[in-house]
């Protein structure tokens, strides 16, 4: 709850509650409720909300609770799911987000990329979520962790990370683009162009990663001359001699020296 007050204090307009599990149980279920209730309640926040599979009756409840949004992602197509997933299948995927549909939750759903997938497996998710009418869509990028069997595709250079989330964008022109997990890593000093086809960010603690905090991001939509809805417009201001900084470092200007001479 206090995360959630802070998150609002700093502009940001949906706060995002990630669980682990393939699904609620009922206990599970229930500490869900009260949670999304206090955040709707007490902070006044809209909340998106990531368990994992869930039912109709399930998708009500948490909509009563004032739950406004919906996270499940298709991850990759139908024909590559059972490359990657041996415990569900991609209908199932399908069934929790035509259950929130059903319940009247906003849904998010998009894809993890760089997974071993072809294009044609990211044009039909790009064309699937449209057909679904997804109104937001995070592109996340695979985060490379050691022990996970869907580690090394080497798939990911910065270009093609921005050609995936514009193909996202000329095939769902209208909806949230997001760009999600991984973006520090692979988008690297080009997450900038990323502002263009895409219109929002996760940040600070997402997923598996820390992320960069709010402070770096909003300097980075401010360089590239885009602003920040909810959030008060600061005057671009020039590097000062006392606050200099090159990638953060405050010893880049005193690096050691090694004497190769020999």
């Amino acid at each position: 709850i206090e995360d959630a007050r802070q998150a609002k204090e700093r502009g940001v307009y949906r706060y995002c509650m990630v669980a682990s599990g393939r699904g609620p149980n009922d206990r599970q279920m229930d500490q869900l409720k009260r949670i999304v209730g206090r955040v709707h309640d007490e902070v006044g926040i809209r909340s998106c909300l990531s368990v994992g599979f869930i039912n109709d009756e399930q998708a009500r409840d948490l909509k009563s609770c004032g739950l406004d949004r919906l996270n499940h992602n298709l991850n990759t197509s139908e024909a590559h799911t059972s490359k990657v997933v041996s415990t569900h299948t991609f209908q199932d995927r399908i069934d929790t987000l035509r259950a929130a549909s059903n319940a009247g939750l906003g849904s998010c759903s998009g894809m993890i990329a760089g997974m071993g997938e072809t294009d044609e497996d990211i044009l039909e998710v790009a064309y699937k979520l449209r057909d679904m009418k997804v109104p937001s869509i995070p592109i996340n990028f695979l985060v490379p962790i050691e022990g996970n069997k869907i580690k090394d595709f080497d798939q990911l250079t910065p270009e093609r990370c921005l050609r995936i989330l514009c193909l996202f964008r000329f095939v769902n022109p209208r909806v949230e683009i997001r760009v999600g997990g991984g973006r520090e890593g692979h988008l690297r000093g080009m997450q900038g162009l990323a502002l263009y086809p895409a219109n929002s960010l996760f940040i600070e603690g997402y997923l598996v990663t820390r992320g960069d905090d709010f402070d770096k991001v909003e300097r980075m939509i401010s360089d590239a001359g885009f602003e920040i809805d909810g959030v008060a417009q600061k005057k671009p201001t020039c590097a000062k001699g006392h606050t200099f900084k090159i990638d953060d470092n405050p010893n880049i200007m005193n690096p050691d020296t090694v004497d190769i001479s020999d």
